[in-house]
């Protein structure tokens, strides 16, 4: 709230514009509305100066309207104007947006009173801000999405999306790489919509963006949708191997649409259930049995851990023998998996189970306490007790701590009278 108050107050000594704020940022524009008044507030003073239209200074009862020029004949400049846009008066708001449409530098303040509480004010602003030529809209792009969320605030997201659906498609190419991550988003569903990028390249943008999962779905999706006979590799490779779970799994899943089952048969041991969901799919309506294969890969498990967890997906009880026997396998990742897979199948047995809430993996603690909560009321009192000590590994004291609330809720339960 500090820095709003300085930009706003940098503003009335005359202060640049680009030197009181950073005009880029879209937050620093909302921010700077904010900052008017609170500087209004706080110094219940003037914020304008004492020559404008040679009438006396503006109090906090801004009974006067704003001037259109001073005693020298000359517009108010650009900083005037921007505290003026941003007053706690509307009158003055309203009067601040004919001179302040003749300056682009201030556009950022006329897309904010297009979201204006003030009916007059917001209802000027849309007028002005809608003779602003189409190509001219991108750069508020970030602001118009940022306001978009107000209660008054969905015109100049209209506008927007209206000019960028149909104006030149550089305009909305210059949006895709945008540091603002809703302008990124907002500009890709435009792209897919106007299809002005080929599935091969949608797909390696789903590759490579990790950090954002509605783009990558997006244009995963939108990848697969434009696909074409003698694109599948182009497109699959990409998606096949990325590092987001999300964006292979719309990778196997069209698989078979290229008619490649058998190709799914690499994901049954993937990292992440969905993707494994999707590999068992696939083979499935190319005609082949998942489980064969998940028992083959279970032979060796720590080369293909996760291939446990999918035979606890899609197996019987009759391979609960297998987990079982894995369950003090010497890699971690084994016993984990070997853990859910039991949980998986229903097979749990707290009694044998129990002695692996003192492995050494926190993972594999996590996994055990996880499949032991149903059968926290069997679990002795004092056992779990003697684990929530200070000498013992932090995961082991969460874990015992958490299967002792469950333990007590468990006998509060069975106690409590019925009837």
């Amino acid at each position: 709230m500090s820095s709003d108050f300085e930009a706003a107050e940098r503003l009335t000594r005359g202060i640049p514009l680009r030197e009181a704020l950073d005009t880029s940022s879209a937050g620093a524009w909302t921010a700077l509305d904010l900052g008017v008044r609170i500087l209004a507030w706080r110094t219940r003073g003037p914020l304008l100066p004492r020559d404008w239209a040679g009438r006396r200074r503006l109090h906090w009862s801004w009974d006067a309207p704003l001037p259109s020029v001073n005693r020298s004949g000359t517009p108010p400049d650009e900083p005037l104007l921007a505290v003026a846009l941003c007053h706690p008066d509307g009158r003055i708001r309203e009067a601040a947006l004919g001179p302040a449409a003749r300056f682009p530098a201030l556009r950022p303040l006329l897309v904010v009173r297009c979201a204006d509480w003030a009916g007059p004010v917001r209802d000027r602003a849309r007028a002005l801000f809608s003779e602003i030529p189409g190509r001219e809209l991108p750069p508020l792009t970030a602001l118009v999405l940022r306001l978009s969320r107000r209660e008054q605030g969905d015109f100049a997201r209209e506008r927007l999306d209206r000019a960028l659906r149909e104006g030149p498609a550089e305009d909305v190419a210059a949006l895709l790489t945008s540091e603002d991550r809703a302008t990124r988003r907002f500009a890709y569903r435009i792209a897919v919509g106007r299809r002005l990028l080929a599935p091969a390249a949608l797909a390696r943008t789903a590759a490579a963006a990790s950090d954002d999962g509605p783009i990558q779905t997006l244009c995963a999706e939108a990848a697969i949708a434009g696909m074409r006979d003698g694109e599948y590799d182009e497109v699959l490779d990409p998606l096949l191997s990325a590092r987001s779970p999300r964006v292979r799994a719309v990778g196997v899943t069209a698989l078979r649409r290229a008619g490649r089952h058998d190709e799914a048969a690499v994901f049954l041991a993937d990292r992440s259930g969905v993707v494994r969901a999707c590999a068992r799919y696939v083979l499935r309506q190319g005609g082949i049995d998942p489980l064969p294969l998940y028992r083959s890969m279970c032979t060796d498990p720590a080369a293909r851990p996760a291939a446990l967890a999918g035979l606890g997906e899609c197996g019987t009880r009759k391979d609960a023998p297998v987990f079982w026997s894995l369950v003090t396998h010497p890699a971690a990742a084994v016993r984990v998996h070997a853990v859910t897979g039991l949980r998986a199948l229903d097979a749990v047995r707290h009694e044998k189970l129990r002695p692996l809430l003192d492995d050494p993996s926190p993972a594999v603690v996590r996994a055990v306490t996880q499949a032991l909560l149903p059968d926290a009321d069997r679990i002795p009192h004092e056992w779990l007790l003697v684990r929530t000590g200070a000498d013992r590994p932090r995961a082991l004291r969460v874990a015992a701590e958490r299967l002792l609330r469950a333990h007590v809720r468990a006998m509060v339960r069975q106690q409590r009278p019925t009837g």
